[in-house]
Protein backbone atom coordinates (compact mmCIF):
# COMPACT_ATOMS: atom_id res chain seq x y z
CA UNK A 1 0.00 0.00 0.00
CA UNK A 2 1.27 3.43 -0.88
CA UNK A 3 1.35 6.01 1.92
CA UNK A 4 1.52 9.73 1.14
CA UNK A 5 3.89 10.11 4.11
CA UNK A 6 6.60 8.57 1.90
CA UNK A 7 6.85 11.86 -0.01
CA UNK A 8 7.37 13.72 3.25
CA UNK A 9 10.11 11.33 4.31
CA UNK A 10 11.94 11.82 1.01
CA UNK A 11 11.77 15.60 1.50
CA UNK A 12 13.12 15.11 5.02
CA UNK A 13 15.98 12.96 3.76
CA UNK A 14 17.06 15.53 1.17
CA UNK A 15 16.69 18.60 3.42
CA UNK A 16 19.91 20.31 4.43
CA UNK A 17 18.12 21.28 7.67
CA UNK A 18 17.27 17.65 8.50
CA UNK A 19 16.98 16.71 12.17
CA UNK A 20 16.06 13.39 13.78
CA UNK A 21 12.43 12.70 12.84
CA UNK A 22 9.75 11.62 15.32
CA UNK A 23 6.70 9.92 13.79
CA UNK A 24 3.60 10.28 15.96
CA UNK A 25 0.37 8.34 15.60
CA UNK A 26 -2.00 5.88 17.24
CA UNK A 27 -1.10 2.24 17.67
CA UNK A 28 -1.32 0.18 14.47
CA UNK A 29 -1.55 3.07 11.99
CA UNK A 30 1.57 1.76 10.25
CA UNK A 31 4.48 3.67 11.77
CA UNK A 32 6.89 0.70 11.92
CA UNK A 33 5.95 -0.46 8.42
CA UNK A 34 6.45 3.04 7.04
CA UNK A 35 9.92 3.44 8.58
CA UNK A 36 11.10 0.03 7.39
CA UNK A 37 9.62 0.47 3.90
CA UNK A 38 11.27 3.87 3.59
CA UNK A 39 14.59 2.42 4.73
CA UNK A 40 14.38 -0.40 2.20
CA UNK A 41 13.45 1.98 -0.61
CA UNK A 42 15.66 5.01 0.08
CA UNK A 43 18.81 3.64 1.78
CA UNK A 44 21.41 0.99 1.14
CA UNK A 45 21.05 -0.30 4.70
CA UNK A 46 18.68 0.02 7.65
CA UNK A 47 19.51 -0.51 11.33
CA UNK A 48 16.32 -1.20 13.33
CA UNK A 49 16.19 -1.12 17.12
CA UNK A 50 13.07 -1.83 19.16
CA UNK A 51 13.43 -0.37 22.66
CA UNK A 52 10.48 -2.28 24.14
CA UNK A 53 11.78 -4.56 26.93
CA UNK A 54 15.30 -4.07 25.58
CA UNK A 55 17.54 -4.03 28.66
CA UNK A 56 20.78 -3.86 26.69
CA UNK A 57 19.75 -0.71 24.80
CA UNK A 58 18.32 0.82 27.96
CA UNK A 59 21.70 0.29 29.59
CA UNK A 60 23.59 1.76 26.64
CA UNK A 61 21.60 5.00 26.72
CA UNK A 62 21.50 5.23 30.52
CA UNK A 63 25.21 5.77 31.14
CA UNK A 64 26.43 8.33 28.62
CA UNK A 65 24.85 10.09 25.62
CA UNK A 66 28.08 10.72 23.74
CA UNK A 67 27.13 10.12 20.10
CA UNK A 68 30.29 8.24 19.09
CA UNK A 69 29.85 5.90 22.04
CA UNK A 70 26.17 5.32 21.21
CA UNK A 71 26.94 4.54 17.57
CA UNK A 72 29.64 2.07 18.62
CA UNK A 73 27.21 0.38 21.03
CA UNK A 74 24.50 0.12 18.37
CA UNK A 75 26.99 -1.35 15.90
CA UNK A 76 28.04 -3.95 18.46
CA UNK A 77 24.41 -4.77 19.27
CA UNK A 78 23.25 -5.12 15.65
CA UNK A 79 26.47 -6.43 14.11
CA UNK A 80 26.20 -3.78 11.39
CA UNK A 81 28.48 -0.92 10.41
CA UNK A 82 26.60 2.39 10.36
CA UNK A 83 27.55 4.64 7.45
CA UNK A 84 25.86 8.02 7.98
CA UNK A 85 25.54 8.56 4.22
CA UNK A 86 23.96 5.19 3.45
CA UNK A 87 22.28 3.93 6.63
CA UNK A 88 18.88 4.74 8.13
CA UNK A 89 18.71 4.38 11.92
CA UNK A 90 15.26 3.43 13.26
CA UNK A 91 14.43 3.76 16.95
CA UNK A 92 11.05 2.05 17.55
CA UNK A 93 9.01 2.19 20.78
CA UNK A 94 11.52 4.86 21.74
CA UNK A 95 9.32 6.15 24.57
CA UNK A 96 10.29 3.02 26.56
CA UNK A 97 13.82 4.43 27.03
CA UNK A 98 13.47 8.16 27.83
CA UNK A 99 17.24 8.69 27.57
CA UNK A 100 17.06 7.55 23.93
CA UNK A 101 14.66 10.42 23.30
CA UNK A 102 17.02 12.77 25.12
CA UNK A 103 19.90 11.59 22.93
CA UNK A 104 18.24 13.09 19.86
CA UNK A 105 19.47 16.51 21.03
CA UNK A 106 23.08 15.33 20.75
CA UNK A 107 22.54 13.63 17.41
CA UNK A 108 21.06 16.90 16.12
CA UNK A 109 23.81 19.14 17.52
CA UNK A 110 26.92 16.95 17.35
CA UNK A 111 26.22 14.45 14.57
CA UNK A 112 23.61 15.81 12.13
CA UNK A 113 25.00 13.54 9.40
CA UNK A 114 23.05 10.55 10.81
CA UNK A 115 19.57 9.85 9.44
CA UNK A 116 17.33 8.85 12.37
CA UNK A 117 13.62 7.98 12.42
CA UNK A 118 11.82 7.40 15.73
CA UNK A 119 8.33 6.17 16.59
CA UNK A 120 6.34 4.70 19.44
CA UNK A 121 2.75 3.64 20.04
CA UNK A 122 2.34 5.92 23.04
CA UNK A 123 4.96 8.49 22.15
CA UNK A 124 2.51 11.38 22.46
CA UNK A 125 1.95 10.48 26.10
CA UNK A 126 5.70 10.36 26.78
CA UNK A 127 6.27 13.74 25.17
CA UNK A 128 3.48 15.42 27.08
CA UNK A 129 4.67 13.94 30.36
CA UNK A 130 7.83 15.98 29.98
CA UNK A 131 10.36 13.45 28.72
CA UNK A 132 13.50 15.49 28.32
CA UNK A 133 14.54 16.55 24.88
CA UNK A 134 14.86 20.13 23.71
CA UNK A 135 12.22 21.67 21.52
CA UNK A 136 13.63 22.53 18.12
CA UNK A 137 16.06 19.59 17.95
CA UNK A 138 13.70 17.18 16.16
CA UNK A 139 11.33 17.13 13.21
CA UNK A 140 7.80 15.74 13.58
CA UNK A 141 5.53 13.82 11.25
CA UNK A 142 1.99 12.79 12.20
CA UNK A 143 0.78 9.50 10.73
CA UNK A 144 -2.93 8.75 10.56
CA UNK A 145 -4.93 5.78 9.28
CA UNK A 146 -5.04 5.54 5.49
CA UNK A 147 -7.03 8.39 3.98
CA UNK A 148 -9.80 7.58 1.52
CA UNK A 149 -7.53 8.35 -1.40
CA UNK A 150 -4.88 5.97 -0.08
CA UNK A 151 -7.60 3.35 0.47
CA UNK A 152 -8.88 3.95 -3.05
CA UNK A 153 -5.45 3.27 -4.50
CA UNK A 154 -5.18 0.01 -2.56
CA UNK A 155 -8.73 -1.27 -3.09
CA UNK A 156 -9.82 0.09 -6.49
CA UNK A 157 -6.64 1.07 -8.30
CA UNK A 158 -4.07 3.86 -8.32
CA UNK A 159 -5.58 5.36 -11.49
CA UNK A 160 -8.70 6.39 -9.57
CA UNK A 161 -6.66 8.08 -6.86
CA UNK A 162 -4.55 9.80 -9.53
CA UNK A 163 -7.71 11.11 -11.17
CA UNK A 164 -8.70 12.80 -7.91
CA UNK A 165 -5.24 14.37 -7.76
CA UNK A 166 -5.79 15.82 -11.23
CA UNK A 167 -9.18 17.23 -10.15
CA UNK A 168 -10.67 16.27 -13.51
CA UNK A 169 -14.24 16.34 -12.22
CA UNK A 170 -15.79 15.70 -15.61
CA UNK A 171 -13.96 12.39 -15.82
CA UNK A 172 -14.48 11.70 -12.13
CA UNK A 173 -18.24 12.14 -12.53
CA UNK A 174 -18.22 9.63 -15.40
CA UNK A 175 -16.82 7.03 -13.02
CA UNK A 176 -18.59 8.26 -9.88
CA UNK A 177 -20.14 4.85 -9.14
CA UNK A 178 -16.64 3.47 -8.58
CA UNK A 179 -15.91 6.26 -6.10
CA UNK A 180 -19.26 5.97 -4.33
CA UNK A 181 -18.93 2.19 -3.96
CA UNK A 182 -15.38 2.60 -2.63
CA UNK A 183 -16.54 5.27 -0.19
CA UNK A 184 -19.21 2.94 1.24
CA UNK A 185 -16.54 0.27 1.61
CA UNK A 186 -14.26 2.76 3.35
CA UNK A 187 -17.01 3.64 5.82
CA UNK A 188 -16.92 -0.02 6.89
CA UNK A 189 -13.23 -0.89 6.47
CA UNK A 190 -11.76 2.45 7.53
CA UNK A 191 -8.06 3.18 7.18
CA UNK A 192 -6.23 0.94 9.67
CA UNK A 193 -3.51 -0.64 7.49
CA UNK A 194 -4.12 -4.25 8.54
CA UNK A 195 -7.84 -3.92 7.82
CA UNK A 196 -7.21 -2.27 4.45
CA UNK A 197 -4.62 -4.89 3.43
CA UNK A 198 -7.04 -7.67 4.34
CA UNK A 199 -9.88 -6.10 2.39
CA UNK A 200 -7.73 -5.32 -0.65
CA UNK A 201 -6.66 -8.98 -0.86
CA UNK A 202 -9.71 -10.89 0.35
CA UNK A 203 -12.69 -8.53 -0.01
CA UNK A 204 -13.94 -10.19 3.18
CA UNK A 205 -15.90 -7.81 5.42
CA UNK A 206 -16.14 -10.37 8.24
CA UNK A 207 -12.36 -10.76 8.37
CA UNK A 208 -12.01 -6.96 8.43
CA UNK A 209 -14.39 -6.75 11.38
CA UNK A 210 -12.37 -9.31 13.34
CA UNK A 211 -9.22 -7.23 12.77
CA UNK A 212 -11.00 -4.10 13.98
CA UNK A 213 -12.17 -5.91 17.12
CA UNK A 214 -8.59 -6.97 17.85
CA UNK A 215 -7.37 -3.39 17.41
CA UNK A 216 -10.04 -2.06 19.76
CA UNK A 217 -9.13 -4.74 22.31
CA UNK A 218 -5.46 -3.69 22.09
CA UNK A 219 -6.47 -0.09 22.75
CA UNK A 220 -8.44 -1.19 25.82
CA UNK A 221 -5.37 -3.06 27.07
CA UNK A 222 -3.27 0.09 26.60
CA UNK A 223 -5.66 1.97 28.88
CA UNK A 224 -4.94 -0.44 31.75
CA UNK A 225 -1.25 -0.89 31.01
CA UNK A 226 -0.12 2.67 30.38
CA UNK A 227 -2.62 5.18 31.82
CA UNK A 228 -2.51 6.30 35.46
CA UNK A 229 -4.65 3.84 37.42
CA UNK A 230 -6.99 6.49 38.78
CA UNK A 231 -8.12 7.68 35.34
CA UNK A 232 -8.45 4.29 33.57
CA UNK A 233 -12.20 3.94 34.34
CA UNK A 234 -12.79 7.50 33.11
CA UNK A 235 -10.84 6.87 29.90
CA UNK A 236 -13.00 3.82 29.24
CA UNK A 237 -16.22 5.73 29.93
CA UNK A 238 -15.26 8.59 27.60
CA UNK A 239 -14.07 6.16 24.90
CA UNK A 240 -17.25 4.07 25.04
CA UNK A 241 -19.46 7.16 24.93
CA UNK A 242 -18.13 8.42 21.57
CA UNK A 243 -20.60 6.56 19.31
CA UNK A 244 -23.57 7.90 21.28
CA UNK A 245 -22.03 11.40 21.37
CA UNK A 246 -21.76 11.43 17.57
CA UNK A 247 -25.22 9.92 17.08
CA UNK A 248 -26.82 13.09 18.50
CA UNK A 249 -28.08 15.68 16.03
CA UNK A 250 -25.91 18.21 17.85
CA UNK A 251 -22.60 16.36 18.14
CA UNK A 252 -21.13 18.62 20.81
CA UNK A 253 -19.51 16.49 23.52
CA UNK A 254 -21.80 16.23 26.56
CA UNK A 255 -20.30 15.02 29.83
CA UNK A 256 -23.72 13.87 30.99
CA UNK A 257 -23.65 11.17 28.32
CA UNK A 258 -20.48 9.74 29.85
CA UNK A 259 -22.10 9.54 33.27
CA UNK A 260 -25.25 11.14 34.57
CA UNK A 261 -24.23 14.32 36.36
CA UNK A 262 -20.73 14.15 34.84
CA UNK A 263 -18.64 17.33 34.88
CA UNK A 264 -15.70 18.58 32.82
CA UNK A 265 -13.16 18.47 35.66
CA UNK A 266 -13.80 14.73 36.10
CA UNK A 267 -12.97 13.80 32.52
CA UNK A 268 -10.57 16.44 31.17
CA UNK A 269 -7.48 14.36 31.94
CA UNK A 270 -9.01 11.25 30.36
CA UNK A 271 -9.83 13.17 27.17
CA UNK A 272 -6.31 14.65 27.07
CA UNK A 273 -4.84 11.14 27.42
CA UNK A 274 -6.91 9.85 24.49
CA UNK A 275 -5.88 12.87 22.39
CA UNK A 276 -2.19 12.42 23.25
CA UNK A 277 -2.43 8.75 22.19
CA UNK A 278 -3.83 9.81 18.82
CA UNK A 279 -7.00 7.81 19.43
CA UNK A 280 -9.38 10.76 19.21
CA UNK A 281 -9.59 14.10 17.44
CA UNK A 282 -10.84 17.02 19.51
CA UNK A 283 -12.50 19.65 17.31
CA UNK A 284 -13.27 22.86 19.20
CA UNK A 285 -16.05 25.36 18.60
CA UNK A 286 -15.33 28.88 17.38
CA UNK A 287 -17.76 31.74 17.91
CA UNK A 288 -16.53 33.98 15.07
CA UNK A 289 -14.80 33.64 11.70
CA UNK A 290 -11.63 35.74 11.89
CA UNK A 291 -8.02 34.78 11.17
CA UNK A 292 -6.57 33.02 13.06
CA UNK A 293 -9.54 30.90 14.12
CA UNK A 294 -7.58 29.86 17.20
CA UNK A 295 -8.23 33.33 18.62
CA UNK A 296 -11.99 32.62 18.61
CA UNK A 297 -11.84 29.13 20.12
CA UNK A 298 -14.39 28.23 22.79
CA UNK A 299 -12.47 25.84 25.02
CA UNK A 300 -15.63 24.61 26.75
CA UNK A 301 -17.39 23.33 23.62
CA UNK A 302 -15.96 20.64 21.37
CA UNK A 303 -16.72 17.50 19.39
CA UNK A 304 -14.80 14.28 19.90
CA UNK A 305 -14.17 12.08 16.85
CA UNK A 306 -12.33 8.78 16.66
CA UNK A 307 -9.13 8.30 14.69
CA UNK A 308 -10.83 5.93 12.25
CA UNK A 309 -14.31 5.63 10.76
CA UNK A 310 -14.06 1.83 10.51
CA UNK A 311 -13.34 1.53 14.24
CA UNK A 312 -16.32 3.81 14.97
CA UNK A 313 -18.59 1.52 12.93
CA UNK A 314 -17.17 -1.51 14.73
CA UNK A 315 -17.79 0.03 18.16
CA UNK A 316 -21.35 0.91 17.11
CA UNK A 317 -21.95 -2.65 15.88
CA UNK A 318 -22.86 -1.62 12.33
CA UNK A 319 -23.19 -4.51 9.91
CA UNK A 320 -21.92 -4.68 6.36
CA UNK A 321 -25.40 -4.73 4.81
CA UNK A 322 -26.46 -1.65 6.75
CA UNK A 323 -23.55 0.37 5.38
CA UNK A 324 -23.17 -1.01 1.87
CA UNK A 325 -26.80 -1.64 0.89
CA UNK A 326 -28.49 1.07 2.93
CA UNK A 327 -31.10 0.82 5.67
CA UNK A 328 -33.75 3.30 6.77
CA UNK A 329 -33.00 2.58 10.44
CA UNK A 330 -29.43 3.68 9.76
CA UNK A 331 -30.37 7.19 8.60
CA UNK A 332 -29.54 8.98 11.87
CA UNK A 333 -26.12 7.37 12.39
CA UNK A 334 -25.24 7.91 8.74
CA UNK A 335 -24.71 11.58 9.55
CA UNK A 336 -22.35 10.63 12.38
CA UNK A 337 -20.29 8.36 10.13
CA UNK A 338 -20.15 10.98 7.40
CA UNK A 339 -18.98 13.72 9.74
CA UNK A 340 -16.43 11.32 11.27
CA UNK A 341 -15.19 10.50 7.75
CA UNK A 342 -14.82 14.16 6.78
CA UNK A 343 -13.00 15.02 10.01
CA UNK A 344 -10.63 12.12 9.45
CA UNK A 345 -9.77 13.33 5.94
CA UNK A 346 -9.32 16.96 7.02
CA UNK A 347 -6.86 15.88 9.72
CA UNK A 348 -4.57 14.33 7.09
CA UNK A 349 -4.10 17.69 5.34
CA UNK A 350 -1.03 19.60 6.48
CA UNK A 351 -1.35 23.13 7.88
CA UNK A 352 -5.15 22.99 8.00
CA UNK A 353 -6.68 24.08 11.31
CA UNK A 354 -10.09 22.49 11.86
CA UNK A 355 -12.94 23.79 14.05
CA UNK A 356 -16.73 23.96 13.97
CA UNK A 357 -19.07 26.93 14.40
CA UNK A 358 -22.34 27.53 16.19
CA UNK A 359 -23.93 30.86 16.95
CA UNK A 360 -24.85 31.74 20.52
CA UNK A 361 -28.51 30.83 20.02
CA UNK A 362 -27.65 27.46 18.52
CA UNK A 363 -29.78 28.17 15.46
CA UNK A 364 -26.80 27.95 13.08
CA UNK A 365 -24.22 25.17 13.08
CA UNK A 366 -21.47 24.69 10.53
CA UNK A 367 -20.04 21.17 10.71
CA UNK A 368 -16.45 22.29 10.10
CA UNK A 369 -14.70 25.62 9.68
CA UNK A 370 -11.17 25.45 8.31
CA UNK A 371 -8.38 27.99 8.58
CA UNK A 372 -5.93 27.75 5.67
CA UNK A 373 -3.81 30.58 7.02
CA UNK A 374 -5.10 32.91 4.31
CA UNK A 375 -8.85 32.50 4.62
CA UNK A 376 -11.58 30.91 6.70
CA UNK A 377 -13.80 28.46 4.83
CA UNK A 378 -17.06 26.99 6.21
CA UNK A 379 -17.72 23.36 5.31
CA UNK A 380 -21.24 21.92 5.38
CA UNK A 381 -21.44 18.11 5.44
CA UNK A 382 -24.38 16.20 3.94
CA UNK A 383 -24.63 12.41 4.11
CA UNK A 384 -26.65 12.07 0.90
CA UNK A 385 -27.48 14.42 -2.01
CA UNK A 386 -29.73 16.81 -0.06
CA UNK A 387 -28.31 20.23 -0.87
CA UNK A 388 -30.40 22.38 1.45
CA UNK A 389 -28.00 24.35 3.60
CA UNK A 390 -29.89 26.76 5.83
CA UNK A 391 -27.02 27.12 8.32
CA UNK A 392 -24.56 27.85 5.53
CA UNK A 393 -26.74 30.71 4.28
CA UNK A 394 -27.09 32.09 7.81
CA UNK A 395 -23.33 31.92 8.29
CA UNK A 396 -22.74 33.62 4.94
CA UNK A 397 -25.14 36.45 5.76
CA UNK A 398 -23.21 37.13 8.98
CA UNK A 399 -19.57 36.64 7.92
CA UNK A 400 -19.64 36.96 4.12
CA UNK A 401 -16.86 34.40 3.42
CA UNK A 402 -15.13 34.51 0.03
CA UNK A 403 -15.85 30.82 -0.41
CA UNK A 404 -18.05 28.15 1.15
CA UNK A 405 -17.90 24.39 0.60
CA UNK A 406 -20.73 21.90 0.77
CA UNK A 407 -19.72 18.25 0.58
CA UNK A 408 -22.25 15.53 -0.20
CA UNK A 409 -22.93 12.62 -2.53
CA UNK A 410 -23.90 15.10 -5.28
CA UNK A 411 -21.61 15.80 -8.24
CA UNK A 412 -18.97 18.52 -8.29
CA UNK A 413 -20.37 21.95 -9.10
CA UNK A 414 -19.19 25.53 -8.60
CA UNK A 415 -21.31 28.61 -8.00
CA UNK A 416 -20.29 32.19 -7.30
CA UNK A 417 -19.57 31.64 -3.63
CA UNK A 418 -20.13 27.93 -3.18
CA UNK A 419 -18.34 24.74 -4.26
CA UNK A 420 -20.30 21.50 -4.16
CA UNK A 421 -17.56 18.95 -3.48
CA UNK A 422 -18.33 15.21 -3.59
CA UNK A 423 -17.60 13.41 -0.33
CA UNK A 424 -15.21 11.09 -2.10
CA UNK A 425 -13.13 14.13 -3.16
CA UNK A 426 -13.04 15.86 0.24
CA UNK A 427 -9.23 15.49 0.46
CA UNK A 428 -9.02 18.06 -2.34
CA UNK A 429 -10.64 20.63 -0.08
CA UNK A 430 -7.43 22.53 0.60
CA UNK A 431 -6.81 23.04 -3.11
CA UNK A 432 -10.42 24.15 -3.58
CA UNK A 433 -10.00 26.60 -0.71
CA UNK A 434 -6.94 28.13 -2.37
CA UNK A 435 -8.72 28.92 -5.64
Amino acid sequence: MYRNAMKKLYRWKESKYRKPMIIEGARQVGKTWLMKAFGAEAYEDTVYINFDANARMAGLFEDDLNVDRLIMGIELYTGKKIDPDRTLLIFDEVQEVPKALSSLKYFCEDAPQYHILCAGSLLGIALHEGTSFPVGKVDFLKLYPLSFKEFLGAAAGEQYAALLDKQDYSMITTFKNVYIDALKQYYFVGGMPEAVACFACEKDFNAVREIQKRILAAYEQDFSKHAPTEIVPKIRMVWNSIPSQLAKENKKFVYGLVREGGRAKEYETAIMWLCDCGLVHKVSRVNAAGIPLKAYEDLKAFKLFMADVGLLGCMAGLRQGTLIDGNDLFSEFKGALTEQYVCQQLKTIDDLNVYYYTNDRGSCEIDFVIDTGDRVVPVEVKAEINLKAKSLKTYRDKFNPELSIRTSMADFKTEDWLINLPLYAVEEIDRCALR
